[in-house]
């Protein structure tokens, strides 16, 4: 599990992780029934808070991406291809919606904002 944290970032810590892992997750990176490592873990190699990681680790269970057992730790839930497929599209509409709303507000038209991901896409 890897995880890189950008203090330049505008996203909090917590949800820089949580894309990180939702991503890996559904990439396969992270295979159903893996076991993350304890937040205090994550937490002192990451150098933040126990808090920060804990936060990231609750959203992940409510996306349904990660379950818990007491005592046991936190592992990665076993989903169907299509069901990951659709948390991937879910979790980027979300995403897109929130950043189409500031290009709105810039007066960007649609096709100067799909011009614009189109070149970035091909760049990247």
């Amino acid at each position: 599990m890897d995880i890189v944290i950008s203090n330049t970032s505008g996203d909090p810590i917590y949800q820089q992780i949580f894309d990180q892992i939702s991503a890996q997750i559904i990439k396969g990176q992270l295979p159903s029934e893996t076991c993350l490592p304890p937040i205090r873990t994550v937490a002192k190699e990451l150098r933040i808070s126990v808090i920060t990681v804990k936060r990231a680790w609750e959203e992940l269970e409510h996306a349904g991406l990660i379950y818990t057992m007491a005592g046991k730790g936190c592992f990665v839930s076993s989903l169907q291809p299509n069901v990951l497929n659709a948390k991937r599209d879910q979790l980027a509409g979300e995403k897109l919606a929130k950043d189409l709303e500031y290009y709105k507000t810039l007066g960007l038209s649609l096709d100067e904002i799909i011009a614009m991901l189109k070149k970035i896409y091909d760049e990247g």
